[in-house]
């Protein structure tokens, strides 16, 4: 089952008149006074309304994004490398998780916050997958959570929304299986297509509400999307899905390397490195604090 509220498909690009950023009904910028809900996401795709998801790991950036009209915000497991300097999402735990998520639903207002639920933590049942998510709903407050898998966590993913918990799937390059593919690989080539395709139907129908495509061909992408009836999010997956995700510090220039689909939209590395190197200067000769800063 979907939730959506249409059987009827509507291709990502199909042109549709996007309302207003900042009208009520705008999934982005949208200005009702209450948390965005899947409803209001299935509403936008049945409009053909595209819209953007970042990460966030705490209050204060999540807060700045809320303001800045984010409709989801998304506590990713990329949390392992960006926050706690590991070199893959793998060895990252709920109980690393837990926090973050609640520091972004208590820094935003309006944006629907979803958890990953990390490697280990979902895949031996869906007992486990209950447990696991039952945390990240009671204990951080978050408004749905994210598995990555295809019709192997069918089960996983019925038993989730049986129990009211509304599921994001992610097809493609899914990171906690970055071993099994070798590397950070472009997925879905070839008759791989054809599985991926199956699987996001088969996601679809289990009663995801959203399905992330992560590093497939556009083409791909684009086929996909026209065939499900629930939302498509692409990172490194084309223009043709409803809505795109990146991590934040990627779009924000703060990672050294980052991969072909990023496009940076600021250099905070540099603004960084430019503020600390002044405040050090001025501490060191004696320019700072200065009676201004100072209390009588």
């Amino acid at each position: 089952m979907s939730v959506s509220t249409s059987g009827t498909t509507t291709p990502a690009t199909t042109p549709a008149t996007t309302p207003a950023t900042g009208s009520p009904t705008a999934l982005y910028g949208g200005q009702a006074g209450r948390r965005v809900t899947v409803r209001d996401i299935a509403a936008a795709r049945e409009r053909g309304e595209r819209w953007p998801m970042v990460t966030a790991y705490d209050a204060m950036t999540a807060r700045v994004f809320d303001q800045a009209g984010i409709p989801v915000l998304l506590v990713g497991d990329s949390a392992a490398m960006v926050v706690y300097g590991y070199d893959s999402t793998i060895p990252v735990s709920v109980d690393d998780l837990l926090p973050l998520a609640a520091a972004v639903v208590r820094g935003s207002s309006r944006a629907l916050v979803v958890a990953d639920l990390p490697f280990g933590s979902y895949q031996s049942s869906p007992q486990q997958a209950l447990e696991s998510a039952a945390r990240f709903m009671k204990e951080a407050g978050v408004h749905a959570i994210k598995v990555e898998g295809g019709r192997r966590i069918l089960p996983q993913v019925e038993t989730l929304v049986s129990a009211g918990i509304p599921v994001m799937a992610h097809l493609g390059l899914t990171p906690q299986s970055v071993n099994v593919f070798g590397g950070y690989r472009v997925q879905g080539r070839g008759e791989a297509g054809d599985e991926l395709m199956a699987d996001a139907k088969a996601l679809e129908h289990a009663g995801a509400f959203s399905v992330v495509l992560e590093c497939v061909p556009a083409e791909l992408a684009e086929r996909v999307t026209a065939s499900l009836s629930i939302p498509t999010i692409g990172i490194g997956a084309g223009p043709g899905t409803d809505a795109q995700v990146l991590v934040w510090q990627d779009l924000m220039g703060l990672t050294p390397h980052p991969a072909k689909f990023v496009k940076k939209y600021a250099d905070l590395a540099t603004e960084m490195d430019r503020a600390v190197r002044d405040f050090a200067a001025e501490v060191t000769t004696g320019a700072f604090p200065t009676p201004e800063h100072s209390y009588r």
